[in-house]
């Protein structure tokens, strides 16, 4: 492969890490509040014992583990991406290095 391509691939990898990146902060921002709303519905449902807490309560906690699945989702696309990464700056540098 060109030189020029792998230093395109490269880049467009690097442009997916970053973005990938930055969801998974905000992915954690968003998790943190979906745990502490579900935690503290989950209290008010212990309290009040009615049907509607309990059932507010659950659909909390079921965001909160939709937000943890989405969370585990995107560490593994950022793995993947960081793999392919090394994968290029190898081809890269071999390319550079079979040049020299």
């Amino acid at each position: 492969m060109g030189t020029w391509l792998t230093e395109r691939r490269l880049t467009q990898v690097a442009t997916r890490l970053r973005s990938m990146r930055d969801e998974l902060s905000m992915i954690d921002e968003q998790l943190t509040q979906f745990v502490d709303d579900a935690d503290e519905l989950s209290l008010r449902a212990l309290m009040s014992e009615t049907p509607q807490a309990s059932h507010e309560s659950n659909e909390a906690r079921k965001h909160a583990d939709a937000m943890r699945k989405h969370r585990g989702h995107v560490l593994a696309e950022i793995v993947e991406l960081e793999q392919r990464q090394d994968q290029l700056l190898d081809q890269l540098t071999a390319g550079g290095a079979g040049r020299a």
